[in-house]
C-alpha cells in the first residue's frame, strides 16, 4: 500500500517561504497525480494544489495561486511544494495524497476521494509573527 510522507512544515513569518516534500519508501510516485491538502482548526478542507503525472501540469487553488509552486522530481520519487510570501491565513496542516488523475482534473473539480485513500500523515505549517 502506497505510504506518503510529508515534511518541511515550521514556523515562519509573514512574507516567508517553506518548501513542502512528499516522498513515498516503498512504491513509486510516477504514475499518480500528487495533491497538496490544507486543514486549519475549524475550517473546511482545501484543495491547494495538484500535479499530474505525466505532463506535470498544475492546479493551484485561487488562495495560493501566484505564491505557491508545485513540481516533481520522479527521479527522487519526491513531490514538491514551494510556498512563497506566506500569510498568516495559510497556518494549516498540510498533507499530500495521490491518485490516478489525469491532468488533475478530479483534483480540480472537488472530487477527491480518491487521493484521501492514499493520504499521508500531515505536516504543521504555521505562519506567525
Amino acid at each position: 500500500q502506497l505510504q506518503l510522507v510529508a515534511s518541511g512544515g515550521g514556523l515562519v513569518q509573514p512574507g516567508g517561504s517553506l518548501r513542502l516534500s512528499c516522498t513515498a519508501s516503498e512504491y513509486s510516485l510516477g504514475s499518480y497525480a500528487i495533491g497538496w491538502f490544507r486543514q486549519a482548526p475549524g475550517n473546511e478542507r482545501e484543495g491547494a494544489s495538484c500535479i499530474s503525472s505525466s505532463s506535470g501540469s498544475t492546479y493551484y487553488a485561487d488562495t495560493v495561486k501566484g505564491r505557491f509552486t508545485m513540481y516533481r522530481d520522479n527521479n527522487k520519487n519526491t513531490a514538491y511544494l514551494q510556498m512563497n510570501n506566506l500569510k498568516p491565513e495559510d497556518t494549516a496542516i498540510y498533507y499530500c495524497a495521490a491518485a490516478i488523475d489525469v491532468e488533475c482534473i478530479h483534483f480540480s473539480s472537488g472530487y477527491v476521494d480518491s487521493y484521501l485513500e492514499r493520504r499521508g500523515q500531515g505536516t504543521q505549517v504555521t505562519v506567525s509573527q
